[in-house]
């Protein structure tokens, strides 16, 4: 079969699709999936790059997020069938290739009304976004909530899942047609988070009364000023960083505010397990649909990769076998 292989962490020229053997059959609680895309990730390029706290073996293949057909299954792996549409949530193998070995709990079942590279959207970013909102962030209807980057497929998902909520959502983005996509997607108020004066736009946005809930993707950028957006009670939950921020302690306090951290592959089995069962009701009803940026061949991985960092983002990269 075909994969994506790194045989030494650098910049995105070391991802080679190569002609690999055949996965061996699955073990266990195992199952092996037929992939029909693979949905590219921050993390990804993070790993490649060896810039990340744990590194794989190398050589490895990258990708945690795909979709596909479920292709043979292990002795222990219970719930599934031979031919069911899936998508995944983590895999042993890596998922930048034709086929993957995936850990049981990482395999989630499909509704037929999303299409598979839709499908290798919603790992990741949709359990990110979840986990952020309800987990960490405790969102409650009715609730004015910010989040500070939403264009890029974690953004665009916390936005969805948020207005099916019943919250109230305001949005910021750094292109004209990411917020456009962030208004599409159901949010009251855009703000280009790149424009001189737009934290003033945005306390405006709310009346003066601030946000009780701020999801931030750039916590090295937006998160000093986030604390002056909060409402009484409010909270921040803390979803990307790309190095250290300086804060005044002092916008805490006043507001009996807090800052709460969110790291997704720390998650517990069983809050990872409540947030599929309820993306999956979400992705059936309608409620929930991916936004895909752009297709690009399996062999252009490492434009998606370059891609992903330079942005501005508007949905999600995503390969294809």
């Amino acid at each position: 079969m075909r994969a994506i292989r790194v045989h030494a962490f650098g910049g995105p020229e070391v991802l080679r699709l190569e002609d690999v053997p055949d996965l061996r059959a699955p073990r266990g609680g195992e199952v092996l999936v037929r992939l029909h895309a693979a949905g590219v990730n921050p993390v990804d390029t993070y790993v490649r790059s060896g810039q990340y706290a744990a590194l794989p073996p190398l050589p490895y293949t990258p990708g945690g997020d795909g979709a596909g057909v479920v292709e043979a299954i292990g002795g222990d792996a219970r719930g599934l069938a031979i031919g069911d549409r899936v998508y995944t949530s983590g895999s042993l193998t890596g998922t930048y290739a034709e086929a993957a070995i995936c850990g049981r709990s990482d395999v989630h079942p499909l509704p037929a009304s999303i299409t598979f590279v839709e499908g290798a959207a919603v790992g990741v970013p949709y359990a990110s976004a979840c986990r952020a909102l309800f987990q960490r962030g405790q969102a409650r209807p009715g609730e004015l909530l910010l989040v500070h980057g939403a264009s890029g497929a974690v953004g665009l998902a916390a936005v969805q899942l948020a207005v099916a909520a019943g919250l109230t959502v305001h949005g910021t983005a750094g292109s004209e047609a990411g917020r456009r996509l962030v208004a599409a997607q159901g949010a009251a108020a855009v703000v280009d988070h790149r424009a001189p004066g737009h934290i003033d736009e945005l306390l405006a946005a709310t009346d003066g009364r601030g946000y009780d809930l701020i999801i931030e993707m750039a916590a090295h950028a937006g998160l000093g000023a986030d604390l002056r957006l909060l409402a009484r009670d409010g909270r921040v939950v803390v979803v990307g960083s790309r190095g250290p921020v300086e804060i005044a302690p002092r916008d805490l306090m006043s507001r009996d505010a807090d800052v709460r951290g969110m790291l997704l592959f720390i998650a517990p089995p069983e809050a990872l397990a409540e947030i599929h069962l309820a993306l999956f009701d979400g992705l059936s009803a309608g409620r929930l649909r991916p936004v895909v940026a752009r297709e690009l061949p399996l062999a252009e991985a490492a434009t998606a990769h370059r891609e992903i960092i330079a942005g501005p983002a508007a949905g999600k990269l995503v390969l294809v076998p």
